[in-house]
């Protein structure tokens, strides 16, 4: 690892330098507003004045629009290389939303290991509505062309997964998914915008739980879908006003303030992940260390052919079981025992019995999700405290 005007470079694909610029200013024009108010104001009015019926300026309803959300779309389609965004009452409500493009008797092929709210929506909400769900390891592109069926409408993938960090080849995927005639949605929660742009690399649709990374305040709840198909985003638009799933203005706001850090923050998770990484894969109590940043991924050359760095997520198998690790837990004193990720603060969670206790045992089992499978996601904090922290802890568990 090093460090070249501040910023970390370990063998990914090159920054874009305007990134942070893009960040700062795209979408946030104060001539938009009368008082050329420099931040953006919040605008919660639920409805607005009309010059005659059906003659608006833009906004007629709050749930069919709003300026503080307008400008949050704006910048997120910034970020992504996208040229359309929209937002969501939270990542799932995005999810639900891309979901209802497709109709019964419709198929999707998706990543066996995904977030356990994803895999829950499509096997107990999705699946009742007669959209069925095909779940292979698309990690090996041949599984998901061998998935493929005559109705597959939809290839749904996480990059890297959760929470075993598996990487997926995106372009690849991508070119499978175009030749059966499926739209390719890449949830990319994991890296944000900063790390990974997967429209770039061919994808239709780029999600995001913006809860996590885009926001990383802990603070805000929202999800989000970025394209630059026109079509694709006027089924979405519509169903985004149909369903109602909207996020509020404040929340738009926070997230929108919370972008102006994003490639700071991104900058110190990854530096602070790396530390961390390192130092558990050299810790004897330490099984394995599954971390897309370390050269001992399976898929490190793939993460720097199609990523711009790593996030502080990681997983680790801690040796021992159930009450090695529940003893874990107990001994860490900065790290918070708590779901979610992406924020400031340092997390440590056991997926098997929270983030994905609604995954069926048998997959569970199958995909390594045991009861000594840890997820962290490494916040802003020292890294040196945390790595002591951690080894406290693990000690702990031993003894």
């Amino acid at each position: 690892m090093s460090m070249e005007n501040g910023v970390v470079h370990s063998g990914f694909k090159e920054q874009s330098k305007d990134f942070a610029t893009r960040a700062l200013h795209d979408g946030q024009e104060p001539e938009q507003w009368e008082s050329r108010a420099v931040v953006p104001p919040i605008s919660l009015s639920t409805t607005f004045k009309q010059d005659g019926p059906a003659q608006h300026r833009g906004f007629e309803y709050g749930r069919s629009g709003n300026p503080t959300r307008n400008v949050l779309e704006a910048a997120l389609a910034s970020l992504e290389s996208a040229k359309y965004a929209l937002t969501f009452a939270s990542g799932l409500a995005a999810t639900t939303t891309i979901t209802q493009m497709f109709s019964n008797g419709d198929h999707i092929v998706s990543m066996d290991d995904l977030y356990g709210g994803t895999n829950r929506y499509l096997r107990q909400v999705a699946d009742r509505l007669g959209i069925t769900t095909t779940f292979v390891d698309a990690a090996v592109p041949e599984n998901v062309q061998k998935a493929v069926q005559p109705n597959t409408k939809l290839v749904w993938i996480e990059t890297p997964t959760n929470p075993l960090m598996k990487l997926v080849d995106i372009g690849k995927i991508a070119k499978i998914t175009h030749a059966a005639g499926a739209i390719l949605v890449v949830d990319n929660t994991f890296m944000s915008s900063y790390f990974q742009r997967p429209l770039e690399l061919g994808a239709d649709i780029v999600m995001h739980s913006l809860t996590k990374y885009m926001n990383g305040h802990s603070d805000v709840i929202m999800g989000a879908a970025m394209t630059s198909d026109e079509e694709i985003h006027k089924k979405l638009r519509f169903l985004q006003n149909a369903i109602g799933a909207v996020p509020s203005p404040f929340d738009c706001y926070l997230v929108n303030r919370s972008l102006k850090t994003l490639h700071l923050r991104m900058r110190q998770h990854m530096e602070n992940g790396i530390k961390v990484a390192k130092f558990l894969e050299s810790h004897p109590l330490v099984e394995k260390v599954i971390f897309p940043g370390l050269p001992s991924h399976p898929q490190h050359e793939l993460a720097k052919k199609q990523c711009h760095g790593s996030s502080g997520m990681m997983s680790f198998y801690i040796k021992g079981g159930l009450m090695e690790s529940k003893k874990f837990f107990k001994a860490l004193k900065i790290f918070s025992l708590a779901e979610s990720l992406g924020g400031f603060e340092s997390l440590a969670e056991l997926p098997a019995l929270m983030t994905h206790a609604s995954v069926p045992d048998f997959q569970r089992q199958q995909l390594g999700i045991g009861d000594n499978l840890i997820r962290l996601s490494v916040g802003l904090e020292d890294a040196d405290e945390l790595i002591a922290d951690l080894d406290a802890a693990i000690k702990a568990s031993a003894a």
